[in-house]
């Protein structure tokens, strides 16, 4: 989206607006780093004090986040995002895994049924990332990816913005599972049925699997947690 340089009084409150615009529309997504300052204070055409209030605002309000010697990042996309991270971080990982199941059930049976070749694509180049993960952290990341591209073939608006709200808690909950190998432990071909359920077009069949796998690894988090 395009930049407007602010003109009026209320400087920190325009460019506090516009960033806010920028999150909303996907222009800086929820997980990356927004821009230097310096560029920052180009595309707005305002001081380096003013563009600080604005993020600091921000920051505050929980949309941003402040890495100590890394920058500033998306954190949330909406206001309604920041609540549920703040209190996905006080959940435990059993509570998390019924989120995921909740979401990601619903998103496999639609994503079978709605979804395009181009997104069909997407899904076995996640899924082949998957397969050829050479350690733990590249699973998981690649495990992230492809649950954000079934959710994305779900053509849900509403289960789009609320997985993508979750996306950093949900992260943190497959990092977790991965370290203790329950991901990888609990059916090594989960992945694969479920994709090809969805590129069959069969939305129960994909349900069911999601259901299958996540029961599977509350199971195994239950057990670690007892231990």
């Amino acid at each position: 989206m395009d930049v407007i340089k602010a003109k009026r009084s209320s400087l920190v409150e325009q460019i506090a607006l516009q960033i806010e615009a920028l999150i909303e529309s996907k222009t800086w997504p929820v997980g990356t780093r927004i821009p230097p300052e310096m560029e920052l204070m180009e595309q707005f055409g305002v001081s380096r004090n003013t563009l600080r209030e604005a993020i600091r605002a921000h920051v505050y309000a929980g949309l941003l986040q402040t890495k100590q010697g890394s920058g500033t990042y998306v954190r949330a996309k909406t206001v309604l995002g920041v609540s549920f991270q703040k209190r996905l971080e006080t959940s435990t990982l059993l509570e998390t895994l019924e989120v995921r199941h909740a979401i990601e059930r619903e998103a496999a049976w639609l994503a079978a049924e709605r979804h395009t070749e181009d997104e069909a694509a997407h899904i076995q180049i996640c899924l082949k990332a998957c397969k050829e993960a050479s350690d733990l952290y590249s699973f998981a990341e690649a495990d992230i990816a492809l649950h954000h591209a079934i959710i994305a073939a779900s053509h849900n608006g509403i289960l789009i913005d609320l997985y993508t709200s979750l996306a950093e808690s949900l992260r943190a909950s497959v990092h977790d599972l991965t370290g203790m190998n329950l991901h990888t432990e609990a059916d090594p071909g989960a992945h694969e049925a479920l994709v090809q359920a969805i590129m069959e077009r069969q939305p129960a069949k994909a349900a069911a699997i999601v259901s299958q796998d996540i029961d599977c690894l509350k199971k195994m988090a239950n057990s670690e947690e007892n231990r």
